[in-house]
C-alpha cells in the first residue's frame, strides 16, 4: 500500500490562495457597497459633488459642512412588498468627503435633479490663484 504524502504538502499554498481570495472579495464588496456614489470635479472656481441618490427625497438628505469635511447623510426608503431580489440598497447612509482646501461657506449651494444631488462648493477667496500686474518703470531697472 502506497499513501501519497504530497497533497499535504500543497496544502499551506492552498489556504495561503484561498486568503488571498477570500481578501480580495471583501475589499470589492466594501467598494461596491459604499452608498451612494459619488463623483468630485474641480475646476479654477471651486468643486462640483454629484451624488447619486435615485429614489431619494431631496428632504431625506442631509448635508453638514465642517471646517474639513462635507457630510453627506440620508435615507432610501425601502418599498413594502415580498422581494424575489433586491440589488438596491434600503436604509440610512452616510458618507464623508474631505476637503483639502477651504471652501467660501456663504456661497455653497445643493440642488437636486433625475437622482443627482449636485452640491457646489466654491473655493475661498484666499486659495484662488491671483495675478499681480508687473508695473514698468521708467528708466528701467537698475
Amino acid at each position: 500500500m502506497v499513501i501519497d504524502f504530497s497533497t499535504l504538502y500543497d496544502m499551506p499554498k492552498s489556504f495561503e490562495r484561498m486568503f488571498d481570495e477570500m481578501s480580495r472579495l471583501h475589499s470589492f464588496s466594501s467598494r461596491r457597497t459604499a452608498y451612494p456614489l459619488l463623483n468630485v470635479h474641480e475646476n479654477e472656481d471651486g468643486y462640483t459633488v454629484d451624488v447619486s441618490v435615485p429614489g431619494v427625497a431631496p428632504g431625506d438628505v442631509e448635508l453638514t459642512l465642517t471646517d474639513r469635511n462635507l457630510i453627506i447623510k440620508g435615507e432610501r426608503k425601502a418599498t413594502e412588498g415580498r422581494y424575489f431580489r433586491q440589488e438596491r440598497l434600503s436604509g440610512s447612509f452616510q458618507r464623508i468627503l474631505s476637503l483639502n482646501v477651504p471652501v467660501d461657506r456663504d456661497r455653497v449651494s445643493a440642488r437636486s435633479e433625475n437622482g443627482i444631488l449636485r452640491v457646489t462648493l466654491p473655493k475661498a477667496e484666499a486659495v484662488k490663484p491671483r495675478k499681480i500686474a508687473v508695473e514698468a518703470q521708467a528708466g528701467g531697472v537698475q
